[in-house]
């Protein structure tokens, strides 16, 4: 994405495997958003757009989560973003919420963390869409340019570089020319 947006921008990503929403994850501490996101966007604040992807990991079968209760852990982090001053003039930033691609045929690994996760990852995309409706905010169903790789649950090196360029217009028109 970097790359595609060119010197003008600079893109920070704030990647964390095992990353939820809002849920405290019992078996790796530090992976609530809700906990660490004003520090993130105060941390690296002016921000002109922040960007969203989260929600796979809401899906673990030990934490029990639902595609609409996933949809609410991204609307606190909405509410937190928008009454942040992590923006230019003290403003909050543009957000994108993208939504995390539906699973697919999982590992036997995958199966054991996700078990029964399948059908409500089919359903991030619509929850996510009326949150971010709700808040005024930017959305991208990702579903629309990739699918998982052979584990089920993530992108690959082309998922990701397929990602990045769908996104790189959707970021220009929200930001602006960074020129």
């Amino acid at each position: 994405m970097q790359k595609s947006l060119g010197e003008s921008y600079y893109v920070i990503e704030e990647a964390l495997n095992g990353r939820t929403t809002v849920f405290d994850e019992p078996f790796r501490d530090g992976r609530n958003a809700r906990t660490t996101l004003l520090s993130v966007l105060e941390s690296h604040a002016p921000l002109a757009l922040l960007i969203i992807m989260l929600g796979t990991n809401d899906l673990k079968h030990h934490l029990k989560a639902s595609a609409q209760e996933s949809a609410r852990g991204i609307s606190t982090l909405l509410q937190i973003a928008i009454n942040s001053a992590a923006g230019f003039e003290k403003r909050p930033p543009n957000i994108l919420v993208v939504a995390p691609p539906k699973f697919g045929n999982m590992s036997e690994l995958m199966t054991n963390h996700f078990e029964d996760a399948l059908a409500r990852s089919a359903e991030l995309p619509t929850y996510y869409a009326q949150s971010c409706a709700q808040f005024g905010c930017s959305f991208f169903d990702s579903n629309q340019v990739v699918t998982v790789a052979e584990d089920g649950i993530h992108l690959d090196a082309e998922g990701h570089r397929k990602l990045a360029l769908a996104l790189v217009p959707l970021a220009k028109s929200l930001i602006g020319d960074a020129a």
